[in-house]
């Protein structure tokens, strides 16, 4: 009888218990890490690299790595070691991934070789600077092209533009907090969509080079602008086109198998990149001079007017899918950092919570959109690149300056994949050779701003972080549970071996 009695006790609390499950911080499906099997299979990675990778650089860099650099065959061989250099990072990062598998990108392992300064100040840089300034860029490509066919002859006006770059933030960042499984269709779907594009771009370029269209090639390395300076900002240019190559690491606790999945679906993705964009580059000289192509408003635009016509209208309408993809790929992997960030205190505390009914870091990806759409008010292309290019060159050179660090500190950590330690000191040296040769060359009040900004994290960390005020908390802990409460959202559960 008291068994009996006892069980209908528990059932009668079951709704009880569920009602008081956010105030008790213990749900029961509340980890990200339940949300494995969706990459259970290296081409889920792969399309997340591609679809990321592959956005709105190869349809807007060719024109401004051209212009630094001068001459068609330079151009090409810029294009060819951007690729190079992705993928020397990516296995550096394939080797971090593999050695500590926590999400959140260069947060985790920055943390762990140089302590929590340099992760906090990744952490700070990211949040409030690079991704969200990337995500901006992406979709201002994306109102670019999306307003194009409907101001035929002139340019759309900037407060379309901006307000569609807007709509697509707010799109994208709903579509990643409702479901993690719907977030990942739509990336496969929109990889799927941009990769037709990139066919009929390459398969339309060799034809007309089988056709004998080689008159742009000769002599290609006439008239070649070659010095530090320009090859560098050629390189910032080209590497803009690749961001993304590290995307993986900021889901690691999502994939399942990581120590194979994770380096598979590199070695495939980023040399897979590469070549399209070698031969899409080719496809472009195929029927435009270097001159034409500097004039060309938009480089795809043009090549579609000029090979596809009457079908050139597909060429906008599918560019759109690609930055709408690069878009998604990027906020389902920025909204990561912020939720580890979150987790480790090194942000707000409600950043790092779940979804109740989604299970899914709502309130990381709802910060980071909004975060994107103050960049789109002010901003433009050009300036958000340049912004963006110089911090996260200074992030990527410090954290494989970690793996290299914790190959003498960290011996004892086991290394499913280990690299050749040249791979990590090449890329290294190329970063800080990336940081450096502008400032030198072609210093500009972005680099001051954006160093400025960096260093100002420091203390933002001894005020808020370090020293803990006793009125900071005061403030924080009711905007937490007010959020909470407003968003339905919980604290991760700790994850038991």
């Amino acid at each position: 009888m008291g068994e009996e009695s006892l069980r209908r006790r528990k059932g009668e609390d079951k709704g009880g218990e569920d009602r008081q499950s956010i105030q008790s911080h213990e749900p029961q499906t509340m980890n990200l890490q339940k949300q494995a099997n969706l990459f259970l299979f290296p081409l889920c990675g792969i399309c997340m690299i591609v679809g990321t990778i592959i956005g709105s650089g190869i349809f807007v860099s060719p024109k401004s790595v051209l212009a630094n650099i001068g001459a068609v065959g330079p151009c090409l061989t810029i294009w060819a070691a951007c690729g190079v250099l992705a993928t020397l990072g990516a296995l550096c990062f394939a080797e971090l991934g593999t050695m500590i598998t926590k999400s959140g990108g260069e947060y985790p392992y920055l943390m762990e070789a140089f302590g929590p300064i340099p992760a906090f100040l990744f952490s700070w840089t990211s949040l409030l600077v690079t991704k969200p300034s990337s995500f901006a860029i992406i979709c201002l490509s994306f109102a670019e092209y999306a307003s194009a066919p409907f101001y035929p002859g002139c340019d759309p006006p900037q407060v379309v533009i901006k307000c569609l770059a807007a709509a697509a933030i707010v799109v994208i960042t709903i579509v990643n907090s409702l479901s993690v499984k719907l977030g990942s269709y739509l990336q496969n779907f929109l990889t799927a969509a941009k990769m037709i594009i990139v066919t009929i771009i390459i398969v339309s370029g060799i034809v007309l080079l089988a056709q004998g269209k080689t008159e742009n090639f000769k002599d290609s390395f006439k008239d070649s602008k070659i010095s530090v300076g320009s090859i560098s900002l050629a390189f910032y240019n080209g590497l803009w086109a690749y961001d993304g190559w590290n995307q993986l690491n900021y889901i690691t606790e999502e994939l399942k198998n990581p120590y194979r999945n994770l380096p598979l679906s590199i070695i495939i993705g980023i040399p897979l990149v590469t070549v399209c964009y070698i031969l899409i580059n080719v496809s472009y000289f195929t029927v435009m001079t270097s001159t034409e192509l500097l004039q060309s408003p938009a480089v795809a635009v043009t090549f579609g007017d000029r090979v596809l016509y009457p079908a050139s209208w597909i060429v906008p309408l599918f560019v759109v899918c690609s930055t709408l993809g690069s878009a998604n790929g990027t906020c389902f992997t920025a909204g990561r950092l912020v939720y580890v960030a979150g987790r480790e205190g090194h942000m707000l505390k409600v950043l790092s919570y779940i979804s109740v009914k989604h299970l899914t870091p709502a309130p990381a990806l709802m910060f980071y959109g909004a975060i994107a759409i103050i960049y789109i008010i002010p901003g433009d292309i050009d300036t958000l690149i340049n912004y963006f290019s110089f911090a996260v060159w200074i992030f990527y050179g410090l954290t494989v300056l970690a793996l290299i660090v914790m190959r003498f500190t960290r011996k004892e950590y086991k290394r499913p994949i280990r690299i050749p330690l040249v791979i990590p000191v090449i890329v290294t040296l190329v970063a800080i050779l990336l940081v450096l040769a502008p400032i030198i060359t072609a210093p500009e009040l972005a680099y001051l701003y954006c160093a400025l900004f960096i260093l100002s994290g420091l203390i933002v960390y001894a005020l808020f972080v370090h020293l803990k005020f006793s009125w900071a908390q005061k403030i924080s802990k009711p905007i937490t549970m007010h959020l909470q409460m407003l968003l339905e959202v919980v604290p991760e559960e700790e994850v038991t071996q």
